[in-house]
C-alpha cells in the first residue's frame, strides 16, 4: 500500500537552518546541518535498498510559498507567502510503498528520531494513506 509520510516545520525552523535562530527555533550550526541530513538520507538509502522509496522531497521555506485561488468570476488570485497565521507548513515528504501500516510506523518513527538542536520544537510525523481505490464506476 502506499503511503505519505510528512515532516513538518515553520518559517522560523528554515530560518534556524541557516543559522538565524529564534526564541522558539534554535539556530543550527554546520554540523547539526550535517547530521541531519546523514540521519535522513540513511531513511532514504534504507526504503530504496527496500524497494519501498516512490519519490522524497525536501521542500523550500514557507516564504517561498504561493496560494492560487480563483475569483467570483474563475480568474486566477496568486497571494506569496504563508499567511501569518500559519504555524506549521509540510516540510518534506516521502511517498513511499510498503507491505503494512505497522512498516511506515517503523519508517515514520525513525524520521521522528531525527536528530535537532536542542529546544527545537517537536513536530508529529504524518502518515496518511495514500486512496488508490480510483474514481466510482457507478
Amino acid at each position: 500500500m502506499k503511503y505519505l509520510v510528512m515532516v513538518q516545520g515553520s518559517e522560523a525552523d528554515y530560518e534556524a537552518m541557516v543559522g538565524r535562530g529564534s526564541a522558539g527555533s534554535p539556530a543550527w550550526d554546520k554540523t547539526q546541518l550535517k547530521t541531519m541530513f546523514e540521519h535522513m538520507n540513511a531513511i532514504n538509502t534504507e526504503v530504496t535498498a527496500k524497494g519501498e522509496m516512490l519519490d522524497a522531497q525536501g521542500l523550500a521555506a514557507p516564504s517561498k510559498t504561493r496560494f492560487v485561488t480563483v475569483d467570483g468570476e474563475g480568474r486566477p488570485v496568486v497571494t506569496d507567502g504563508p499567511y501569518a497565521e500559519t504555524k506549521e507548513v509540510l516540510a518534506g515528504y516521502w511517498l513511499l510503498d510498503c507491505a503494512s501500516l505497522d512498516r511506515v510506523t517503523e519508517i515514520a518513527a525513525q524520521v521522528a528520531r531525527c536528530p535537532v538542536p536542542p529546544g527545537s520544537p517537536e513536530y508529529a510525523v504524518v502518515i496518511r494513506p495514500v486512496d488508490e481505490t480510483g474514481p466510482s464506476q457507478d
